[in-house]
């Protein structure tokens, strides 16, 4: 497997366009469109809050059905989220306006939006967009990042990848892109993320290889505790790159798969490390639980704890928020097995051994700190699983951007 240059578009057979419809924000792209040459196998994750926006409903309807997806159009600005009728009726005249531009079925056209909720979506703009985006379709590079911006929305940067890989003899691409800054907790994490792939996969399997990578990555991150109404996890096939169709689970799925977790991984700590406000990633990593399940909502706990990101924001060597909010997290352990390490680029630093707190250096510990990611490294001493959580520092900036959010 290998990185390669460009997003979205790097598969054969994707193209993306933007416009700068003005649903909300004005002077800049907040639009995009990806499109597929040829319809396309999908699988989707979806948020895992009550409260679904309309676009949510509109797309777990198109992916449960087993039908084709062939389009996305993106809007940022307005979540579509709690708007009732009027929002599902959004959803449909944005597939229909793509099925009278470019021929492709209205039932085969998936719809995300991110931004406000509660206000009703501006259907004339959006039909407008769709309009000029099908116009401006394009596979390059180019026309990936341009669409990658379009979805911010308090976003500082874009995300965006590609990778290759061999299968049966073929050379695969698999692309992606995702949004999310804020309202940022597991089950699924506030987010839209859209995945291409040239690959030929049944179905079913895609979805399952979905689900699973889903656990460790998007699911591990969190920001600020809020699980969205708009969180949105697409991945589209077209089976363009000529691979004998992979139909059951052998070295060429593993390939997939390991593929597929790369480029969810990658794209899971830059939305972590972008958080609203953040000025540092802050990973949990932890070692040698009792099982899968533990190490998750361990390594959880202590990304999310509001006194750990400020300790982390902070530079404090404060080890206690750690050890408190894994004590809280529901999994059982004995604290006189933890080992408990500060870890960064600036080097490693243990701090707390089997129930028994370590002198340190205050100014080393603090200097570890401050590097741009930190990792807190937990060793359980109880069993052989573990997992890594991705969160961001807590800071003032924060509150002023949610404080006038709607602003």
């Amino acid at each position: 497997m290998k990185q390669i240059e460009g997003g979205v578009t790097a598969p054969k057979g994707f193209k993306a366009a933007v416009a700068a419809a003005g649903i909300k924000y004005q002077g800049r792209c907040d639009m995009a469109m990806l499109t597929c040459e040829v319809p396309c196998e999908c699988a989707g994750t979806f948020t895992s809050n009550v409260v679904k926006a309309a676009c949510v409903q509109w797309d777990q309807k198109l992916v449960y059905s087993g039908k084709p997806m062939q389009a996305v159009v993106i809007n940022s600005g307005i979540a579509n989220a709690c708007t009732g009728q009027e929002g599902w009726n959004a959803c449909e005249a944005t597939a229909k306006a793509v099925e009278e531009a470019l021929g492709i079925p209205y039932d085969t056209v998936a719809v995300a939006s991110t931004g406000v909720i509660g206000m009703q979506l501006p259907v004339e703009k959006l039909v407008g967009g769709v309009q000029s985006m099908s116009t401006d379709l394009s596979a390059s590079g180019e026309a990936a990042t341009a669409a990658s911006r379009a979805i911010m929305t308090t976003d500082t940067v874009n995300k965006e990848i590609a990778v290759c890989f061999e299968v049966g003899g073929k050379t695969v691409t698999l692309g992606g892109m995702s949004k999310g800054s804020g309202m940022i907790h597991p089950n699924m994490c506030t987010m839209l993320g859209f995945l291409t792939t040239d690959l030929a996969i049944d179905k079913a399997l895609m979805q399952e290889a979905l689900g699973e990578v889903v656990k460790d990555t998007f699911n591990m991150i969190t920001v600020d505790g809020d699980t969205s109404t708009n969180d949105t996890l697409l991945l589209m096939a077209d089976g363009l790159a000529g691979n004998e169709q992979i139909s059951e689970k052998n070295k060429d799925y593993d390939a997939f798969k390991e593929a597929l977790f790369y480029v969810c991984r990658y794209l899971a700590r830059r939305m972590a490390s972008d958080g609203e406000g953040a000025t540092k990633l802050f990973e949990a990593k932890v070692v040698n639980a009792r099982s899968k399940e533990d190490a998750r909502t361990l390594s959880r706990a202590i990304v999310a704890s509001n006194l750990s990101k400020a300790a982390i924001y902070g530079c404090d060597a404060n080890f206690g928020r750690f050890l408190c909010a894994m004590g809280y997290s529901g999994a059982q352990f004995d604290q006189n097995d933890v080992e408990l390490f500060f870890e960064s680029s600036e080097g490693r630093l243990q701090v707390f051994d089997r129930g028994t707190p370590l002198s340190f250096d205050e100014e080393v510990a603090a200097k570890l700190l401050a590097a741009k990611e930190v990792t807190i490294f937990v060793d359980m001493h109880e069993g052989d699983a573990e997992a890594t959580a991705w969160g961001c520092d807590l800071t003032y900036d924060y509150v002023k951007i949610n404080a006038d959010y709607r602003s």
